[in-house]
């Protein structure tokens, strides 16, 4: 890994680092605060990619409130099960309230009336 990859990586770490327990972000809404070079499908890959601890890779879920680590190799529902231990809550479709969840960095709300979208 070079150093432009460190910077790329740490700059998603400095965000999720910051998720409180019992709360979640999107990959997409990190990349949409990330900016430029920052996609939600390169955010994913970052993070299936964090080795250090303190990173809480569980706190970042698709957007449809979903954990997507079905596909990696993890026990079962793992990414799920930790964040229901922080008190995340799941339908029986796998799928948690963003309204409810999702956490927004200072500075990066939306207004009231302005819906998240990766679509400008």
């Amino acid at each position: 890994m070079n150093i432009d990859d460190r910077v790329y990586r740490e700059k998603v770490y400095e965000i999720v680092r910051e998720i409180p327990a019992g709360r979640v972000m999107t990959y997409g809404q990190i990349a949409e605060i990330l900016g430029e070079g920052y996609t939600a499908r390169t955010v994913g890959y970052v993070m299936h990619a964090a080795e250090s601890e303190d990173v809480p890779w569980q706190r970042v879920i698709n957007s449809q409130g979903k954990c997507s680590t079905a596909r990696l190799f993890l026990p079962y529902n793992v990414q799920q099960k930790m964040l229901a231990d922080e008190g995340v809550e799941f339908d029986d479709k796998g799928k948690c309230d963003l309204a409810k969840y999702r956490w927004f960095p200072e500075g990066s709300a939306p207004a009231d009336d302005e819906q998240p979208t990766l679509f400008g």
